[in-house]
């Protein structure tokens, strides 16, 4: 029989757990030097439900949820869990609490293998006590086929796509058996297909009563999966509402403060000369034969499919890898590009699909890593760099994208992924290319600033910028482009007009 004090004890944490739900944060402040991240913010995450958290970046958004995955612990404020107040001391604690987070940047060991990742520090054990690989490997097929996902445990996980790398991550994540999962822009790197597999998991584990907190900056998906979402802006809570009850610009309004009237503002811009020529280039085993041309003036969109090879035509354009075949030709003259600086001594800047992996010095801090590219190719006199020059037009730059930060010597690894993005955009647009490789430009990004990046890019193209675009997200690809070149499995499969381009022709296209 339960005691009387226990019985009323009991009583306490299921009616907190009715008025709390199942995760609740009130009243929580963070400050980092110079930079005040949360302010009396609160969130409330009911059991069985997905609760989107939304925001410019630099709202507080990714701080929050390190805070609750115990990465981060708060200068003020309560987290209760289950209606009983939780001190969250290390990301281990937290799981062992029951809270798991999928990283907006993946957080995978590359020289391991896909099951090693999963079971790190829970690895089944033989007699011996040593690591049973044959049954670690059985586990990861289990959990796969409960997720519906095609991988061989025993991949490398440095021979994945960054997609697969995001599959590994959820399974990770799912494995723990958590009842709060938090994903930070999971479906970041995922084709349309992919996300609906992650949806169809996702729902799964709704059903099971599980609390999944979801940050995003794609309204679609606000709208097909969330249930309720939250609103930051500069570190500030600002509302709560039901996804049925609003729509996408109040959305933007809560987010930004402001209308936004405009996400693609393409203006008609004069299409000049041929700016580069590609002929017949080929990497055997990756891709074959692509041919196309960008006029000055012009933006180019480069859609396709994961596995579609478009960031290996990107890669070799600009001489990460170069081509074993091909001819590429710059304003009618055939060039040699077997490096980057050969490609950006011909006037070329590319801004590459992994910010963390291929793009920022995370160690260096914002200065540097804006003036990286420029101090390469001038502002060096005598062997010496204008550090004067180069840093006032950094900080102008910087100013101009609206880069959150305290200032220009702060590490770039304390920025928010979107932040670190625009960095990347910064260092490029600096170097004042003549043509522009964008791979995924706006990843990451949130609503106010891609309108912004969406407008540089028009006017990079006005100023006679040749442009070529790479985008997963199709309406952007169509907002964005005055024709599109669509690719499928290493050849180029057609080519639309900005006036007759849809989605349906572009799909049609990308899976042939």
């Amino acid at each position: 029989m339960v005691s009387p004090t226990t019985a009323a004890a009991i009583k306490r944490v299921l009616e907190a757990t009715e008025a709390d739900g199942l995760l609740a944060i009130e009243g929580i402040r963070k400050e980092f030097p110079g930079v005040l991240a949360l302010d009396n913010v609160q969130l409330r995450v009911r059991p069985g439900t997905v609760h989107a958290l939304m925001g410019e970046n630099g709202a507080g958004k990714s701080t929050l949820m390190k805070i609750i995955a115990g990465i981060y612990q708060p200068d003020a404020g309560e987290i209760r869990l289950r209606g009983v107040p939780t001190v969250l001391k290390s990301p281990l604690d937290a799981l062992e609490q029951g809270i798991a987070m999928i990283h907006q940047e993946l957080q995978l060991m590359n020289w391991m293998t896909v099951a090693e990742n999963i079971w790190i520090r829970r690895e089944p054990k033989n007699r011996l006590g040593l690591i049973n690989h044959s049954k670690m490997v059985t586990m990861t097929e289990e959990l796969f086929a409960r997720l519906n996902i095609v991988l061989d445990p025993r991949a490398q996980v440095s021979e994945l796509t960054v997609a697969q790398k995001q599959m590994v991550e959820i399974a990770r994540a799912v494995s723990y058996e958590s009842s709060v999962l938090i994903m930070d822009e999971p479906t970041s790197a995922l084709t349309d297909r992919e996300v609906e597999h992650l949806f169809t998991i996702i729902r799964d584990l709704r059903s099971r009563g599980i609390g999944i907190v979801y940050i995003t900056h794609k309204m679609n998906e606000l709208f097909e999966i969330a249930d309720e979402f939250t609103v930051f802006r500069d570190g500030k809570y600002v509302g709560t509402h039901s996804s049925k009850d609003v729509t996408r610009d109040d959305i933007i309004r809560m987010m930004v403060g402001r209308e936004i009237t405009n996400m693609f503002p393409k203006i008609d811009c004069p299409i000049g000369d041929v700016a580069l020529e590609v002929r017949n280039l080929t990497i055997p085993g990756v891709f074959h034969g692509i041919s196309f041309s960008v006029r000055r003036g012009e933006i180019l969109g480069l859609a396709g499919l994961v596995g579609s090879k478009r960031s290996n035509v990107a890669e070799a354009l600009f001489g990460v890898q170069p081509a074993a075949s091909g001819e590429i030709v710059i304003d009618g003259t055939p060039v040699k590009i077997d490096s980057p600086s050969a490609a950006m001594a011909h006037g070329m800047a590319f801004l590459t699909e992994d910010r963390k992996e291929t793009g920022c010095f995370l160690i260096l801090n914002c200065l540097e890593n804006i003036q990286s590219a420029l101090i390469t190719r001038s502002h060096v006199k005598a062997g010496f760099v204008d550090q004067a020059t180069v840093t006032r037009l950094s900080e102008e730059m910087a100013a101009k994208l609206r880069v959150k930060t305290p200032n220009l010597q702060e590490t770039v690894e304390n920025l928010s992924g979107g932040n670190q993005q625009k960095l990347l955009i910064a260092r490029w647009l600096l170097t004042k290319p003549r043509i522009l490789i964008l791979d995924e430009p706006t990843r990451g990004i949130d609503v106010g600033a891609k309108a912004e990046i969406h407008r540089l890019i028009t006017a990079l193209a006005a100023e006679g910028v040749a442009v070529l675009m790479i985008s997963s997200e199709l309406p952007e690809v169509l907002g964005m482009s005055d024709r599109i070149m669509v690719m499928h499995e290493g050849h180029v499969s057609g080519f639309l007009d900005r006036a007759e381009a849809t989605q349906v022709k572009i799909m049609n296209l990308a899976a042939r």
